[in-house]
């Protein structure tokens, strides 16, 4: 149950050090360049290819995730989708999440009613099935980028 008033500083701190956070991803991701493959497009950044794809050859659980986010930062939200239907979810989610913890930030608005909304059971397991939906999306092929 959310108390009344607005958010004290140590409040408007952890919003304001979310917002932060969603934002580097975000800019993070309008500095990649989408990998066509629809994967690989971390190796980027530095970090090395997925040892479940180089070991498997098949996509991992997270395969394409960061692809999703740079096409979503390129504005090619059908591309986003296309590869990666969980990635697209969350980057809209994290650009959701920057523009209301900014708020909570700014203005102390109360953030804990959403924030008790999204931990129920119910909206978890949606997260989770739209997870494992994806992963299953991308093992069947149907992104047609891995073939």
């Amino acid at each position: 149950m959310a108390t009344a008033g607005p958010l004290r500083a140590g409040g408007r701190l952890a919003a304001l050090a979310l917002a932060l956070a969603c934002l580097a991803v975000l800019l993070t991701a309008s500095r990649l360049r989408p990998d066509p493959r629809g994967h690989d497009t971390h190796t980027q950044l530095g970090i090395p290819r997925c040892l479940w794809m180089a070991r498997f050859e098949r996509p991992c659980p997270t395969c394409g995730m960061t692809t999703s986010f740079a096409h979503m930062a390129d504005g090619n939200t059908a591309a986003a989708f296309r590869t990666q239907p969980a990635g697209a979810t969350a980057a809209l989610a994290c650009a959701a999440a920057f523009w209301g913890a900014l708020h909570a930030a700014v203005r102390g608005a109360r953030w804990d009613r959403v924030l008790s909304w999204l931990v129920r059971p119910a909206v978890l397991w949606a997260v989770g099935a739209l997870f494992f939906l994806a992963w299953a999306y991308k093992l069947a092929g149907l992104d047609a980028t891995l073939r």
